[in-house]
C-alpha cells in the first residue's frame, strides 16, 4: 500500500494536486532530519499550491458566472475563496494543536477529526470517535470518484466535439455559431470507448510513473489555459445587456460548481509537513490563494462577458470550430485522461488494502486488478446515467466538497478549542461559517438533482449546457427541420 493512502491527503481539484502527492509522498511518521533538510522552498510550495487548484472546475467557472449574475458571481466567488481559504487556516491550527496534544509530528484531515472528538466532552464522540475519520475518508473518495466522473464527461463532450466538427475545422478562428448538427454518434458511445484506455491506466501503480503523467498533464494545462485566456480578452461584447444578479435557483448551482472549484483544503496539511520550513506556509497560503481567486474571477467574468447566454458548461466548448482552438480541446482533455488515473490513485489507495485484506495472499492480484477494473466502471456508469457536466460539478460541489471546505473545518475549531474557553466571536463565526456550508449542501444539492430530473421545456440541455431555440434557429434555413441533442443524448426533431 502506498503511504497516499494511509495520509488521506488527497481531496485535491485536479491532477496536478496528485502531482503534489507523489513528488512529495512522506508520511510525517518517516520523516527524517535528512528529508526535512530537503524539503520544499517556499517557490516550490507556491508552485504546488497553484497547481493543486488549477483543475476541471476552472472551466466551468463562465458558466457559474452566468448563473449567479455579472455581479453577484464575481461577488459571490471571492466570498467563497475568502471563506474557503480562512477555513484552511483553521485546519492548519488544528491539526498544529492536535499534533502538540497528541505528541504526533504530523496528523492528516482524518486524525484531525478523530483525535479531537477523542478529546470532547461528550462521553458518546468519544467513544464514537473514529467514526469522524471514517466520514472524512469516506467524503475524500466520494469527491474523488465524483471527480473522475467528471472527466469522463469532460473527455466525452470535447471528443464528440471534435471528431463530429472535423470536416468542418478551418484555420479561420471565427466565434463559433450555433450550428446544430444531427450527432453522428451517441455521447455515451464516446464513454465507453474511452473506458478501456482508463482502465489499462489505473493499472499503473508505479508512483515515479504516475508523476510523469502529471507533469506531461500540467504541460498541456498550461498552454490550453494560455489560448484561452488570448481568445476570451479579444473584441468583448458590450456586457450591459447580462443580468446583474440570476435567480436564487440557479445561484445555488452556481455555490455547487464554486465549492467544487475551490475544493483544496484537504491538501493543506501534506504541503505544510513537506516545506522546509513551515513556519513560512501561511505567507506562501496566502499568496498563492490570492493569485488562484484572481485567476478563477478572471476567467469565470471575461468567459461570461464573452460568450453571454451561450456560455456552455465547460468554457472550452464556446471556443471557435478552427484547428489553433481545436487543438486546446485535445490538449486539456490528454491532460484530464492523465488526470483520471493520478485522482483514481486516492480511493483506490483508500479501498484497496481492505478490499485485499479479506483473502488469502494468491487472490491477493486478482482482487486488487478487479477492484479498480470496478471502480472505473462506476465512475463511467455514473457519467452515462446523468450526462450533464454543469450539474454533475455542481451535484458533486454540494454534496462532498462544502463538506470538506466549509462544513467540518468550522466544527473541528469548536471541538478542538471549545474546553480551552474559545471567544463568543468565534464560536459564533464557526457556528455561521457551517450552517452556511450545510445550507449550501442541501438547497445546492436538492436543486441540482432537481434540474436533472427535470424534462426539456423552453430550453434543450445537453451534456454541454443550455442552448435558447430562438438563436439556433436564426442559424437554420427556414423550412428545414434541424436535430439537437436532448439531456440523455437522445435526438430531438424540431
Amino acid at each position: 500500500m502506498s503511504l497516499l493512502g494511509r495520509d488521506f491527503h488527497s481531496s485535491l481539484d485536479d491532477g496536478s494536486k496528485s502531482l503534489l502527492e507523489r513528488n512529495s509522498n512522506v508520511t510525517a511518521e518517516n520523516v527524517h532530519p535528512a528529508e526535512e533538510a530537503s524539503g520544499l522552498s517556499r517557490m516550490q510550495t507556491l508552485i504546488h499550491l497553484l497547481k493543486c487548484n488549477i483543475g476541471t472546475g476552472l472551466l466551468g467557472l463562465p458558466l457559474a458566472m452566468k448563473n449567479a449574475g455579472l455581479l453577484v458571481g464575481p461577488i459571490s466567488l471571492l466570498g467563497i475563496g475568502v471563506l474557503t481559504v480562512h477555513c484552511m487556516v483553521i485546519l492548519l491550527n488544528c491539526a498544529h494543536h492536535l499534533s502538540q496534544r497528541w505528541q504526533k509530528t504530523f496528523v492528516n484531515y482524518g486524525e484531525a477529526m478523530m483525535y479531537s472528538l477523542e478529546t470532547c466532552p461528550n462521553a458518546w464522540l468519544r467513544t464514537h470517535s473514529v467514526w469522524g475519520r471514517y466520514t472524512v475518508s469516506f467524503l475524500l473518495i466520494t469527491t474523488q470518484l465524483g471527480f473522475c466522473s467528471v472527466y469522463f464527461m469532460f473527455m466525452a463532450d470535447n471528443l464528440q466535439q471534435m471528431v463530429e466538427e472535423a470536416h468542418m475545422t478551418s484555420n479561420n478562428c471565427q466565434p463559433r455559431k450555433f450550428l446544430v448538427l444531427a450527432p453522428i454518434l451517441d455521447i455515451r458511445f464516446y464513454m465507453l470507448t474511452i473506458l478501456p484506455f482508463l482502465m489499462l491506466l489505473v493499472f499503473i501503480q508505479n508512483l515515479k510513473l504516475l508523476s510523469i503523467f502529471s507533469s506531461l498533464a500540467n504541460i498541456t494545462t498550461l498552454g490550453s489555459m494560455a489560448l484561452i485566456f488570448e481568445y476570451i480578452v479579444q473584441e468583448i461584447p458590450d456586457p450591459s445587456n447580462l443580468p446583474l444578479m440570476a435567480s436564487w435557483k440557479t445561484f445555488l448551482l452556481f455555490f455547487g460548481t464554486a465549492i467544487f472549484t475551490f475544493e483544496g483544503v484537504g491538501m493543506v496539511l501534506p504541503l505544510k509537513n513537506q516545506m522546509r520550513d513551515p513556519q513560512q506556509f501561511p505567507f506562501v497560503l496566502y499568496l498563492g490563494m490570492s493569485l488562484v481567486i484572481t485567476l478563477y474571477i478572471c476567467l469565470g467574468t471575461l468567459g461570461y462577458m464573452k460568450f453571454g447566454s451561450s456560455t456552455q458548461a465547460s468554457i472550452t466548448l464556446n471556443l471557435p470550430n478552427c484547428w489553433p482552438y481545436q487543438s486546446v480541446k485535445l490538449l486539456y482533455s490528454i491532460g484530464i485522461f492523465f488526470t483520471y488515473a493520478l485522482q483514481f490513485h486516492v480511493p483506490a489507495d483508500i479501498i484497496l488494502p481492505f478490499a485485499v485484506s479479506q483473502v488469502s495472499e494468491r487472490w491477493t492480484l486478482f482482487v486488487d486488478l478487479s477492484v479498480r477494473i470496478a471502480l472505473v466502471c462506476l465512475t463511467c456508469v455514473s457519467a452515462i446515467l446523468i450526462p450533464r457536466l454543469d450539474l454533475v460539478i455542481s451535484f458533486v460541489g454540494s454534496v462532498s466538497s462544502s463538506a470538506l471546505a466549509l462544513i467540518i473545518p468550522p466544527l473541528l475549531e469548536l471541538i478542538t478549542f471549545y474546553p480551552e474557553d474559545m471567544s463568543c466571536v468565534t464560536i459564533a463565526k464557526d457556528i455561521m461559517i457551517s450552517i452556511l456550508g450545510l445550507l449550501g449542501c442541501v438547497f445546492g444539492t436538492y436543486q441540482a438533482l432537481y434540474e436533472l430530473i427535470q424534462p426539456i421545456s423552453h430550453s434543450v440541455a445537453n451534456a454541454t449546457g443550455e442552448m435558447d431555440l430562438t438563436q439556433v434557429s436564426t442559424h437554420t434555413p427556414q423550412g428545414m427541420p434541424f436535430l439537437v441533442w436532448d439531456c440523455f443524448g437522445g435526438l430531438l426533431y424540431l
